[in-house]
């Protein structure tokens, strides 16, 4: 089997068995993709590749200067892969079964402060439909803790304005239902009520955050629009698409959250992804005691 059609086939099979969003599958596809272009050089094939093959690999990239992190991903990709090959009886041996996934620094993620987290949801002009959404989307995306891919997802039918609920589709397929907050609601509902049919120009849809044409927002639009906030709002320190989402995990848990309650609302299917958030807490607890402490 050509490498194109064996990494169709693998994606297609992870698609169907663990629905990974499309980012994930074109992050494994990719992977895979650029290690068969290697192979090639040697005149190797995807299906084929020993360990000797991988640690070429390895060296390769790290002579390259590429990112640890860049190059763990590319082994977990490497791990399925292989290993649904031994699944399927294509191989006897596992390449990837004495190869060490290398040691990441850990990197705390980028937070803002509770004052920082005010001043950006209080950047947009409430007058202006397209700002109003966007109060609307910042209020919810910090009382929820959303991914943005999540939030720009959004269907009408997900949120319960009489609940004060939103039930969120994750990664996986896994369904949650996260409580939005009196803010959020409050704002969500002047949104509706004042905003959203303008944007769609009273047209009908499902999306619940749709653009200035009329249909579901992107992620990278949002980002955009989050970054414009922060200037606006005088924030310059370094954001991700995810800042909101680790400002709510972290403020929870200064505030004496319980870390298994953060994980569900988070929508993690491991603690430990949800405990380096202890570490950004325990981070601020040490510098309000460094700056305040009589001694």
């Amino acid at each position: 089997m050509e490498n194109d059609q064996i990494i169709e086939r693998f994606c297609d099979d992870l698609w169907a068995q663990r629905g990974l969003s499309d980012n994930t599958l074109a992050a494994y596809r990719s992977d895979l993709s650029r290690f068969a272009e290697f192979l090639a050089l040697k005149n190797r094939m995807l299906a084929n590749a020993d360990s000797e093959d991988v640690r070429a690999y390895l060296a390769h990239r790290k002579a390259a200067g590429m990112a640890k992190t860049s190059t763990a991903r590319s082994l977990t990709a490497l791990r399925r892969f292989y290993g649904d090959l031994v699944r399927r009886g294509e191989r006897e041996q596992d390449p990837m079964a004495l190869i060490s996934q290398p040691k990441l620094d850990r990197k705390l993620p980028d937070t803002l402060t509770e004052a920082e987290v005010d001043a950006l949801l209080d950047a947009p002009e409430v007058d202006d439909p397209v700002q109003l959404r966007d109060k609307a989307m910042l209020e919810l995306l910090y009382a929820t803790g959303l991914r943005v891919s999540e939030l720009t997802g959004l269907q009408m039918e997900q949120v319960s304005l009489r609940q004060g609920v939103v039930r969120v589709v994750g990664k996986g397929g896994k369904e949650r239902l996260v409580p939005m907050g009196e803010q959020a609601q409050l704002q969500l509902e002047e949104y509706l009520k004042e905003g959203r049919a303008l944007l769609l120009g009273w047209n009908r849809s499902d999306v619940l955050f749709p653009s200035k044409r009329g249909v579901q927002m992107t992620r990278q639009t949002f980002w955009h629009r989050i970054k414009y906030y922060a200037q606006v709002s005088g924030i310059t320190k370094p954001l991700s698409p995810h800042t909101l989402r680790h400002a709510f995990a972290t403020h929870l848990l200064n505030h004496g959250a319980d870390l298994r309650v953060v994980q569900l609302l988070l929508g993690h299917s491991d603690l430990s992804t949800t405990q380096i958030y202890t570490h950004v807490a325990q981070a601020r607890l040490t510098e309000l005691h460094r700056q305040h402490h009589p001694r």
